[in-house]
């Protein structure tokens, strides 16, 4: 999983703050119940000492302290309880104290002697070694001005059980409801974020040979629609802009030819003149050097251009890859044996692909020439056509000066050419290579380069093949 993405960063933001709020809330449930647990027991023993108080202190003077001790073991029987009961008089002495609880969870002589100087009711927590004890006191004067203590008291520990419950039940459900909240928060994530996906597609899908197509627009009334109406309305801006600049190079390169080849003609009848100066025979040779590396130029922008407009892939046919791969071979033989390099060709037979044949051939001799090209004398050119997976594999070798590092990327680029190892004279305007990517990209074919400056170079072109009775049926 990406974790820069924006689908992992809302749903880790949103699977922490539910968590902290879970957390919280959880925290607070524990408090909140632990306050009212213990309230309300110290509520209910504040209400039985305020009734031993009144109802058995009150009648103190008349039974004696030694009749209100008794009743108190008679009426509550604090030991079967589990409670802890004690009267203790202003003086400090002892009325009443009950002994160990049923259940052994306090032990009462550890609990402290009470504040005799306070009045009326008050509550405190007292900790001892076996547990909490919550006492609930009461200070009661009766008739005759005598004082007493009530304590009333509970072991804590059926509160801190309850408690514990408690914190199992939400230590368990507190992830389980994180999990499923998350999961939740991922699925509606990914179907918000659903439509950006498939905008991202469909923008890598679109290039300058299919800008008429448009990304999809989600009717939603949100953001992303009009992020995608307002990307749709760029997309046609370019598509205006390169029809105009494409329009643009193929009017200029058709206009050109016809004055270049009049100026060609006239600068040829000029060089015929016997009675011009050596000198002058020299700038005119060197003036239609230019001008057909003018012609040169312009040829390649118009081709460029055709193949922009889809003239590519207007005469599809099927046809033998390897047969019209050998019989180029054959014909730039003649160029190479100027510089004495060999130009090997292997070929299995069959390899049968569909396209424009003259646009194909195009190809391959762009990329032979350009192997000879920057071969040095003596060199050698590996033409190889083979089947392989599917595809017609065209490659193109030579041990030629190779092409740097740095420049890899670039060299399929129109106007591009490697300075310094590849000179003016030798190199032609940088539009070869553009011709052969415009080309393979019109057949639906992949071109790759690879190279080791001072070994050669390699290009490798992979097309779909055709099966022979599609050969023969439309043949």
């Amino acid at each position: 999983m990406n974790t820069r993405s924006l689908s992992f960063r809302l749903v880790a933001w949103y699977a922490g703050l539910l968590t902290v709020v879970f957390v919280l809330l959880g925290a607070l449930t524990v408090l909140f119940l632990r306050h009212y647990l213990e309230a309300n027991l110290l509520d209910i023993q504040a209400r039985r000492a305020r009734q031993i108080a009144d109802t058995l202190l009150a009648a103190a003077p008349r039974t004696g302290e030694a009749a209100v001790a008794q009743q108190v073991e008679e009426l509550y029987s604090p030991e079967a309880n589990d409670r802890l009961i004690r009267i203790t008089r202003a003086d400090g002495h002892v009325v009443y104290a009950s002994g160990y609880p049923k259940d052994r969870s306090f032990d009462p002589s550890q609990v402290p002697p009470p504040p005799l100087t306070r009045d009326g009711k008050f509550s405190r927590k007292e900790t001892l070694p076996t547990g909490a004890l919550l006492v609930a006191a009461l200070s009661y004067t009766g008739t005759g001005n005598s004082r007493y203590v009530v304590e009333v008291g509970v072991s804590n520990f059926r509160t801190e059980a309850t408690l514990r419950q408690v914190l199992i039940m939400l230590a368990i459900g507190l992830p389980i409801a994180v999990c499923v909240a998350v999961a939740g928060g991922f699925v509606l994530v990914r179907r918000a974020l659903r439509p950006v996906e498939r905008i991202a597609h469909k923008a890598e899908d679109i290039t300058q040979h299919n800008l008429s197509e448009r990304l999809p627009v989600v009717q939603t009334g949100d953001e992303l629609e009009r992020l995608s109406i307002s990307l749709n309305h760029m997309i046609g801006r370019l598509e205006d802009s390169f029809q105009s600049s494409k329009q643009f190079v193929a009017d200029a390169s058709h206009e050109l030819r016809t004055p270049l080849t009049v100026l060609r003609g006239e600068l040829e009848g000029l060089a015929q003149d016997t009675q011009l100066k050596l000198q002058t025979r020299e700038t005119l040779g060197s003036m239609l050097e230019e001008v057909d590396r003018l012609a040169e130029i312009v040829e390649g922008l118009l081709a460029l251009s055709r193949l922009d407009a889809g003239e590519a892939n207007s005469e599809w046919v099927p046809f033998d890859l390897a047969e019209l791969a050998a019989m180029t071979a054959d014909q730039m033989s003649l160029l190479a044996e100027d510089k004495n390099i060999t130009v090997v060709c292997e070929s299995a037979p069959g390899v049968n692909v569909e396209g424009d044949r003259a646009r194909m051939k195009q190809v391959v001799v762009n990329l032979l020439d350009n192997a000879i090209k920057y071969t040095p004398n003596g060199g050698r050119v590996r033409l190889n056509i083979t089947s392989e997976d599917g595809c017609a594999v065209l490659d193109v070798a030579d041990d030629g000066i190779g092409i740097p590092p740095d420049a890899l990327p670039h060299v399929f680029k129109r106007f591009y050419r490697v300075d310094g190892s590849r000179s003016r004279e030798q190199g032609g305007a940088g539009l070869g290579l553009s011709i052969v990517k415009s080309i393979c990209a019109a057949h639906g074919a992949q071109v790759e380069v690879a190279s080791v400056p001072g070994k050669g170079s390699r290009f490798r072109i992979r097309q779909s093949l055709v099966n022979k009775t599609s050969v023969h049926a439309l043949s």
